[in-house]
């Protein structure tokens, strides 16, 4: 029988323990896929960091390794940037093919701080299962950085696209070419729409940005757009969910969207369903995104559409 995907259920490890990988995101490498996300302790939640975060590897996107803390918080020293009870939300992972280097960045705040900080955090590694190494944490061109995510385009330009301005709009900042500060140019976009969880793909040489309301860990309808570049024209094309509980994303809220190595148009769109009463017991969405042709609409538009279970074969090979 082949390997299915069961959104909103539990998922368990290779060695029989829950995913602990939230607001995640996913890189491809060598071919392996590699899952960094929020490690997240059992038990009462609290939005400060206690662990760290997390890695797991995967051949074929069902079966998951544990790979461990790749970025671990640091106890003992209150004073450093790390310390537990820090922020460290959405870690995203991408790979620089000029140094050869793994580079993290995420929304960081400094611990007691609650989110007066909004800095962005970045890490870097020889390996994707890390460890990690703590460079420093920074406000991209003096902005706030809250929810945010990293891409890197087909010409090996690495950008990062973040909520700012109290969540009231996103910008785009280009990456510097080690991807480990930014640069110009930074771009503000979809200003007063309050939007977060933001992640950017592309597509048949159009950029698409699917993405949520700011409506705590409440669910909301998801945002979606399309663009000609990553730093222009972008046009909103709606809520991308389709049927029943499309209102509420089907519970989740966005976190990355990935293509799928030797599939044909292929991507998938992740969520998490957050606990806040057990942030650790959060669980994932995993959904297949189509694509159709709309009247008066500058592109194909991206739908997703809720499955119990699922396969990989729902794609063409």
């Amino acid at each position: 029988m082949t390997d299915q995907f069961h959104p909103g259920q539990v998922w368990l490890d290779t060695g029989g323990q829950p995913i602990n990988a939230h607001g995640g995101g996913m890189l491809y490498h060598e071919g392996v896929y590699y899952w960094h996300g929020e490690c997240r302790p059992q038990g009462p939640s609290t939005l400060n960091a206690q662990i760290g975060v997390s890695c797991y590897s995967s051949a074929d996107l069902h079966h998951w390794k544990n790979e461990g803390v790749v970025l671990p918080v640091i106890h003992g020293d209150g004073s450093h940037p790390m310390a537990a009870g820090c922020k460290i939300e959405r870690p995203k992972v991408i790979r620089n093919a000029a140094t050869g280097k793994f580079v993290m960045w995420w929304h960081h705040d400094l611990k007691g701080m609650g989110h007066l900080n909004a800095l962005a955090g970045v890490a870097a590694s020889d390996s994707p299962c890390g460890p990690f190494e703590f460079i420093e944490v920074l406000k991209p061109h003096w902005r706030m950085f809250r929810d945010g995510t990293a891409y890197v385009d087909e010409d090996g330009e690495g950008y990062l696209l973040y909520a700012t301005d109290d969540n009231a709009s996103l910008a785009i900042s280009r990456l510097s070419g080690d991807y480990l500060k930014p640069a110009a140019p930074w771009l503000k976009v979809f200003p007063d729409r309050f939007m977060e969880a933001p992640a950017i793909f592309k597509r048949a040489g159009q950029y698409y940005f699917i993405g949520s309301g700011c409506t705590g860990w409440a669910p909301n309808e998801a945002r979606s757009a399309i663009g000609h570049s990553v730093f222009g024209g972008w046009h909103e094309l709606g809520n991308p969910c389709q049927g029943k509980g499309s209102e509420i994303t089907f519970g989740g809220q966005s976190t990355f969207v990935f293509p799928v190595a030797g599939r044909k148009d292929a991507y998938i769109f992740m969520a998490d369903i957050w606990n806040p009463d057990n942030l650790a017991d959060s669980r994932y969405v995993w959904l297949p995104i189509t694509f159709q042709e709309i009247t008066n609409h500058p592109g194909p538009r991206p739908f997703i559409s809720w499955h119990e279970r699922w396969g990989l074969d729902i794609f063409a090979a």
